[in-house]
């Protein structure tokens, strides 16, 4: 699937722009988020997570409001504190493809450390707020602090892991064994939040599942009603039951993976 990173993605649908919020007013910070223990306050003391808030700002993102945009100057990480977001190129053909998403406690922005422009789109799924970290000030902070290094480079492994994941799931696994891979991999990411393993509510669109796992709409669509059919699942718009995790996991042929909050 050939892939132009430099055009950026057009859209029918008009957004409206992300709200910049002073960091002063909403109160909360480092040490009261309900995801510090999956972000880059991970391990961090008090004194090093104030620092580290001196550093961060704030902002919210309306739904389908843009984050960044294919091409823009890379200034900056985005720490995930409410909400979710997917990521996007476009192909040669003109056709958007997501190439990951992302919620609580996960980093945004990464694509633009290399070539320091962004090489994808990231857009909020719903109304979502980040925490923006200048890289400039946080790789000086790093440098000073070295739980914090330790956090940023995990947090940059992280994201290339994922990618490399993606791609082996594409490159051999049928739909059905995608399919359930992938709500698999969701079920871990808000198990390890709080949530429920069993149930939840997916916050992307059929088509973009499709888009995700290299499938046509169509595809999902029939594999969602055959696993609703088979018992292994109940689909009900977009809220999800697990019934059989032993299946699930037997047809997606792997063992879930998930990143464990620190104590």
């Amino acid at each position: 699937m050939a892939i132009h990173p430099a055009v950026p993605i057009a859209s029918n649908v008009p957004v409206p722009p992300s709200t910049v919020v002073a960091y002063a007013e909403l109160g909360a910070h480092c040490a009261a988020c309900a995801v510090r223990g999956m972000c880059f306050p991970r391990g961090l003391d008090a004194v090093a997570i104030r620092r580290l808030d001196t550093v961060a700002g704030r902002r919210r993102i309306r739904k389908k409001a843009s984050l960044y945009r294919v091409g823009e100057p890379f200034a900056a990480l985005f720490a995930i504190r409410l909400g979710t977001f997917k990521t996007q190129l476009l192909t040669e053909d003109g056709r958007e493809q997501v190439t990951g998403f992302y919620m609580g406690g996960e980093i945004l922005g990464a694509d633009g450390v290399g070539q320091a422009c962004h090489a994808c789109e990231a857009t909020a799924l719903e109304d979502s707020e980040v925490c923006v970290l200048p890289f400039s000030q946080l790789d000086e902070l790093a440098h000073e602090v070295p739980a914090l290094r330790r956090n940023l480079y995990r947090c940059l492994a992280t994201d290339a892991s994922r990618g490399q994941d993606m791609m082996l799931l594409l490159g051999s696994m049928s739909a059905e064994e995608r399919l359930a891979q992938f709500l698999l991999d969701i079920a871990g990411r808000y198990h390890v939040r709080g949530y429920s393993f069993s149930e939840f509510v997916l916050r992307m669109t059929r088509e973009e599942i499709a888009s995700y796992l290299g499938l046509k709409i169509e595809t999902v669509s029939r594999v969602f009603s055959r696993l609703h059919g088979e018992g292994l699942l109940q689909v009900q718009g977009r809220a999800i039951k697990l019934l059989d995790l032993g299946a699930l996991k037997r047809l997606a042929n792997a063992t879930v993976k998930s990143e464990r909050p620190a104590a």
